[in-house]
């Protein structure tokens, strides 16, 4: 019987995880979650960065559980507010606020703007118990639309426009999404990394 590798993704978030086990879908990953942890308190995100923050909650998790581990954060750059909300993306419109709270507030702040020019970026973070292991960054440019479009996807996505294609992460499906957004491109650069441990777990 073949050996898998144990992989942990350090989120509570219910639709990054969907999007994460999508994004690592290998029959030789055994993927755990937070949910499998509840005993381990969740990490305090209080760095500048999406990089600090990712590798915070890599490291910090997998000291916590013993296990390597999968983390990521993400950010929204809007660039006619000086980068806003950035690395406060999840929490823009307040703490415990909603996925549309950020939404509303976004649009709200841009009423009248005519630069709407926004990347998001995701730093993916994979640490063991004595480390990092590998850091790796998906961008992708866009622009923010004027109103809300499509039912898809969650935080943002409704708002975040691919120029290219003239629609909204929302208004894509799950699968097309998960082929070319920020999260799969970084998913996507770091995946080399975790399948090289596959290999040396099953050796």
């Amino acid at each position: 019987m073949k050996k898998t590798f144990t992989l942990l993704l350090a989120t509570h978030n219910k639709d990054k995880l969907t999007e994460l086990i999508f994004l690592l879908d290998d029959p030789k990953i055994r993927i755990l979650s937070m949910d499998d942890f509840p005993g381990v308190p969740e990490v305090v995100e209080d760095k500048d960065t999406i990089e600090g923050n990712a590798c915070k909650k890599a490291l910090e998790t997998a000291q916590a559980t013993g296990i390597i581990c999968l983390a990521d954060d993400t950010g929204l750059f809007i660039e006619a507010l000086d980068g806003a909300p950035g690395v406060y993306s999840a929490r823009y419109a307040g703490e415990n606020c909603s996925y549309r709270d950020n939404r509303l507030k976004t649009l709200e702040l841009l009423k009248d703007e005519p630069n709407r020019s926004a990347e998001f970026r995701t730093a993916a973070v994979l640490a063991a118990p004595d480390g990092i292991i590998s850091l790796k960054l998906g961008r992708v440019q866009g622009k923010i639309s004027n109103i809300e479009r499509g039912d898809n996807g969650f935080g943002y996505d409704s708002i975040f426009e691919l120029e290219e294609l003239g629609k909204t992460y929302a208004e894509l499906d799950g699968k097309t999404k998960n082929t070319l957004s920020h999260r799969a491109l970084a998913i996507q650069a770091i995946l080399p990394v975790i399948r090289r441990l596959t290999i040396l777990h099953s050796s």
